[in-house]
């Protein structure tokens, strides 16, 4: 045998193993969350009726109507559906029980308003009144797992069945803080809530894994919420040094990042008990960033921190005139902004965090890419 031929063998299987051993690209997306992630569950519960997220000017840039998005388009989960090449993910109370098992593309569970901790927790601490929803976390996986008996009895169906999918468990968790923020809590008091948060969210990926036999989580972490017109407004002191160079404020951001960072040291220790499960982290925090560091390289000319629709005020953002609400209005252009109504974003804003999530640097260790 010649050296020619010794060595077309030996290219031929290793292309062969490595074809084999890259995966291909996901088939379902199962989604967890709030209202990053939203996309109609906290509209169908009519938990608040006449709720403005049902109505224009919601939806306005791509749906051209409010579907139940907390934006005027498309959320990072819709980027992400897009990616690869499936359809907007169905909110769970959109289906009727009895179609569960046709949603084959996958399902969005997230919910507006929605917490990692139970709702006791935050009645045990007198703030239950300000909930938005009472589904929590808790009731998202109970949801998932009346999904799955439709989908899958037997451990092998199961994995068959799931083999492909991405789990997305989040963003979850800011609503936690923000209830307690918004109710008077100071960020000490917060940083007692966060090892709280960070186990919920780690054992709700652990039954995600064990019992909804995921092989491929994405869980995101929190944004930096010291950049939000709602909490510039609400928290934002005179003093000039409590800013950093983007006019966001540094303490609230810290508290953002130490969250981010317990995240990150939980989520390492469940790799190791998971070895054949990919459990990777979305940096919301460092995606978004780029959008107040830079925002007119981006394209957004009207900038960052201003709301494209509220009620006037330093940032567009006011309690009394939220957007939707009588006394607001909208902008013209959103695609300028970064900021869609004070506390979420807009379509440009969450299509440059998932292009980050995507094709760049900011998903650890990195999704599957899609070959072009």
């Amino acid at each position: 045998m010649g050296i020619v031929t010794l060595v077309l063998i030996f290219l031929s299987a290793y292309a062969t193993s490595c074809t084999s051993s890259t995966p291909s690209k996901y088939d379902k997306i199962f989604s967890f969350g709030d209202s990053i992630a939203d996309t109609g569950n906290f509209l169908q519960s009519g938990a608040i009726t006449n709720t403005v997220i049902g109505k224009l000017p919601y939806g306005v840039t791509f749906f051209h109507r409010a579907t139940g998005r907390c934006s005027d388009g498309r959320l990072i989960i819709d980027f992400i559906a897009e990616e690869y090449g499936l359809p907007f993910l169905p909110p769970y109370l959109v289906i009727e029980r009895s179609l569960k098992s046709k949603a084959t593309h996958g399902i969005n569970f997230a919910v507006a308003g929605a917490t990692a901790l139970d709702p006791k927790f935050f009645y045990d601490q007198g703030i239950g009144r300000i909930l938005w929803t009472n589904y929590s976390l808790s009731t998202q996986l109970d949801w998932f797992q009346e999904v799955k008996s439709t989908m899958c009895t037997t451990k092998q169906e199961c994995d068959d069945y799931f083999k492909k999918s991405l789990f997305v468990l989040g963003e979850i968790g800011g609503n936690d803080y923000n209830y307690a923020f918004f109710a008077g809590g100071t960020i000490n008091n917060l940083i007692s809530m966060v090892p709280l948060v960070v186990a919920r969210i780690v054992a709700a990926t652990s039954m995600l894994i064990e019992e909804g036999h995921a092989k491929e989580l994405l869980v995101p972490g929190n944004f930096p919420i010291g950049c939000s017109a709602a909490f510039l407004t609400a928290f934002g002191p005179q003093n000039k040094t409590a800013y950093d160079g983007n006019g966001c404020l540094k303490s609230l951001n810290a508290f953002s990042k130490y969250h981010n960072d317990q995240l990150k040291l939980a989520l390492e220790k469940l790799r190791q008990k998971y070895p054949q499960t990919r459990i990777m982290y979305a940096d919301y925090y460092g995606a978004s960033k780029k959008l107040f560091h830079t925002p007119l390289h981006l394209g957004l000319s009207s900038g960052a921190l201003t709301a494209c629709c509220g009620g006037g005020g330093p940032y567009n953002f006011n309690a009394t005139a939220r957007c939707g609400h009588i006394g607001s209005k909208a902008c013209k252009d959103p695609s300028t902004y970064a900021n869609w109504d004070g506390i979420h974003l807009t379509e440009a804003a969450y299509s440059h965090i998932a292009t980050g999530l995507l094709k760049g640097t900011f998903t650890s260790p990195p999704i599957i890419r899609v070959v072009t």
